[in-house]
């Protein structure tokens, strides 16, 4: 069995994206056909671990809010039942990093790109750009797609 291992495309930065989930139903659609498992993977952070400053932070919160986000992405990408093979993981730590990491194993490395005009559709994002420059698999890129099959 194969496994395919993606970030849905949940981080703040999504936020408002009317083609939520694109990369999961990509994932979900290929591992049907390869017989593999999907790995969602959410990422969050929180900037002052990383060294930025800012306004005191309640780690329970941000948990509790990346649980919250990592759900509502799922149900966007999936409405109704969620796949079977499907295996949801929330990690904290550094996006790209924590991508990587799991791509160590995997047979597919799946990332969002999100996209903000004519110029940002030429460009990876910088998540998905260092996924395809590190990680241990092949990674597919998925942009906003009109059809998941794709």
């Amino acid at each position: 069995m194969g496994r395919t291992a993606l970030p849905p495309p949940a981080r703040a930065r999504r936020a408002g994206s009317s083609r939520k989930g694109d990369a999961l139903r990509w994932a979900e659609h290929h591992a049907r056909r390869v017989g593999g498992v999907v790995e969602a993977i959410y990422v969050w952070d929180t900037p002052s671990a990383r060294g930025y400053t800012g306004p005191a932070i309640d780690p329970e919160l941000d948990l509790q809010q990346a649980r919250e986000r990592f759900a509502e992405e799922l149900s966007a990408a999936f409405p109704g039942e969620r796949p079977a093979r499907l295996r949801e993981h929330l990690v904290e730590g550094d996006p790209s990093e924590a991508l990587i990491q799991a791509s160590e194993g995997a047979e597919l490395l799946v990332v969002g790109r999100r996209g903000r005009g004519a110029f940002a559709r030429a460009m990876l994002g910088s998540v998905s750009q260092r996924c395809a420059q590190h990680a241990a698999c092949p990674v597919v890129v998925v942009g906003q797609q009109t059809d998941p099959a794709r």
